[in-house]
């Protein structure tokens, strides 16, 4: 059995205005002893990790958003001194060479759409492991 992503739970708060992507993500990350929280739009995460005295260990944050979109919410979130080493991972359908919009933000990575539930978690596992150990 494959030890768990780290030796404490971890809270990872996930920003998806498609529910079925929000549940999928769900389900891998809690399969692997992850606490997470779900929100449906780039203002509701902004409003909760300004308002929640509990930090998220790791934002997964959709790029295509109505109203505000993932790379907006990212530079919001970078231009916060008590949010500027969170770790962000963006889920995105673009093939790797669309990703280059992200070349002017700081994020941990991306995730492809569809799902591999092995490269969420590796993606996750490799983020979290740096961060915490």
């Amino acid at each position: 059995m494959q030890e768990s992503i780290v030796n404490s739970i971890k809270h990872i708060l996930i920003c998806d205005d498609i529910a079925d992507n929000c549940f999928l993500l769900e389900a891998i990350l809690q399969a692997e002893d992850c606490k997470t929280e779900i929100v449906n739009s780039g203002a509701e995460l902004l409003n909760k990790i300004e308002t929640d005295p509990k930090v998220p260990d790791l934002l997964i944050l959709d790029v295509l958003m109505p109203q505000i979109d993932g790379y907006s919410v990212v530079r919001r979130i970078r231009q916060s001194k008590k949010f500027e080493f969170l770790s962000i991972l963006l889920v995105t359908a673009f093939d790797k060479d669309d990703t280059k919009l992200a070349d002017d933000i700081k994020i941990d990575g991306f995730i492809q759409k569809p799902f591999d539930p092995d490269a969420v978690i590796a993606q996750v596992r490799t983020i979290l492991d740096r961060t915490y150990r």
